[in-house]
């Protein structure tokens, strides 16, 4: 992803979720800001350096405004709150114009109600671990590819648009950031274990597992976006 200097993120909410990305964000050379509506998580968000904190709650539009909402190229809502989540991203979408917009979700039964309402790409963790873990024989594969305990590990959930660049293409095919891979495929009632002749349609939704910060990347590889 070419850019990342003049690229601006916005995180809303998300406690240590939004410390971590932001230090990830930051490391690769975008420039984030992190609204948080608790005061002593923000105290501890301004000590990262180059973080821009602004203390509020990210489902006002005057808090959205004083962040400097519509600069932004990409708003991501980490809250524990589904609904302020999806109001989060309909604000910075349709108020603001933000491209990109990522809601995380706890409930995998809203998954598809987020994606009808406009959001980009809906990150649920649950739904992504569950469809893993029933696979032993990829948690078979996985411990002799990635190193557990040798710095932070990303599951992420991204759902393949229309005009991806990746949609009917093979797996072998994608260029993706070494530090990642697809671990499986949500296609409908199913879940499939990718190889490297695995063809990657549109709408599949995708676990993608990643090191190092390569989330974004690898999203952007797989969506255009």
């Amino acid at each position: 992803m070419s850019g990342k200097k003049n690229k601006k993120i916005l995180l809303i909410g998300g406690r240590s979720k939004a410390k971590s990305m932001a230090v990830s964000l930051l490391g690769q050379g975008y420039q984030v800001t992190a609204i948080n509506d608790d005061y002593e998580d923000c105290l501890k968000l301004a000590e990262i350096h180059g973080l821009k904190v602004v203390f509020g709650n990210g489902t006002k539009p005057y808090i959205l405004e004083e962040a400097g909402a519509e600069d932004f190229d990409i708003a991501i809502a980490l809250t524990s709150k589904d609904a302020d989540n999806l109001v989060a991203c309909q604000l910075c979408k349709k108020k603001y114009s933000i491209k990109k917009t990522v809601s995380l979700v706890g409930d995998p039964n809203k998954t598809e109600f987020f994606y009808k309402m406009g959001v980009d790409s809906v990150v649920c963790a649950v739904s992504a671990v569950t469809g893993i873990i029933q696979q032993q024989a990829f948690i078979d594969e996985l411990t002799n590819i990635i190193p557990f305990g040798q710095g932070l590990v990303q599951i992420v959930e991204v759902r393949v648009p229309e005009d991806s660049p990746a949609a009917g293409k093979k797996l072998w095919e994608l260029t993706l950031p070494d530090e990642g891979i697809v671990g499986c495929i949500l296609r409908g009632d199913t879940t499939v274990i990718p190889k490297g002749n695995t063809r990657i349609l549109a709408g599949d939704t995708l676990v993608l597992i990643t090191g190092n910060g390569q989330e974004l990347n690898m999203i952007h590889a797989l969506t255009g976006r």
